[in-house]
């Protein structure tokens, strides 16, 4: 697996006005983020619903050359495979939980054109990744329980991603739920490169002042190591 690992900071905007989603993705990448990090649900997986692949195509049309992540919070990721990469996203990350055959699902995403994502719920062990991690391009450690916005950050999730950049030092480890520039320098110091802030960062009121803040703290550890 050879790759450089670099900081990246993708803003969710399950907490921007949804009307005005276009723009506010616009603004994000305007301001500094490096992808745009959609939060999908089913109202099984997780209890609450968001939007779908027509949504995101809609975006796209929008917004040509801007990276995408589709965080499927879903009970049958596979199911959306295609209608995703349809719908122009770059990297599709599922949760590992409801699924029986995770590395037939990466291979389906790979195969659709698509980078893989796995993701993680708080309760689900960190070594569970060793069986697929040559299959993936990514690992999100969440730092909340999936479903909801506005959560407190879970700071002994960091263990996980230490486990991981201490394994597999090259792999791209994300951290996803009530991270922002209280709890930054927490996560860059685990490992974390990919950095998804929500609030912290869609209320601010300089936001290219927040994701520049995420970014250097990242970029500092990685100096470091």
């Amino acid at each position: 697996m050879d790759r450089n690992v670099i900081s990246r900071i993708g803003p969710s905007v399950l907490n921007a006005d949804l009307s005005e989603l276009h723009k506010e993705s616009q603004r994000l990448l305007d301001n500094g983020a490096d992808y745009i990090h959609l939060d999908v649900m089913d109202g099984h997986f997780v209890p609450n619903i968001t939007f779908g692949h027509p949504v995101v195509k809609c975006l796209r049309n929008k917004i040509k050359d801007a990276f995408f992540e589709t965080h499927m919070m879903v009970s049958k990721p596979e199911q959306w495979i295609e209608p995703m990469a349809d719908a122009g996203v770059n990297q599709y990350t599922f949760h590992v939980e409801p699924v029986e055959d995770v590395s037939s699902i990466c291979r389906k995403v790979r195969e659709a054109g698509m980078k893989v994502g796995v993701a993680l719920k708080p309760g689900t062990l960190v070594d569970v990744v060793e069986k697929y991690v040559e299959e993936v391009d990514m690992i999100l450690v969440m730092t909340v329980e999936p479903g909801f916005g506005g959560q407190k950050f879970m700071e002994p999730m960091m263990k996980k991603v230490e486990w991981i950049r201490k394994n597999y030092p090259t792999m791209d480890i994300e951290v996803d739920g009530g991270v922002g520039p209280s709890n930054i320098n927490v996560c860059a110091k685990a490992g974390a490169n990919m950095i998804v802030a929500g609030t912290a960062v869609i209320q601010a009121n300089d936001q290219a002042k927040v994701i520049k803040v995420l970014r250097d703290a990242v970029d500092d550890e990685l100096g470091r190591k």
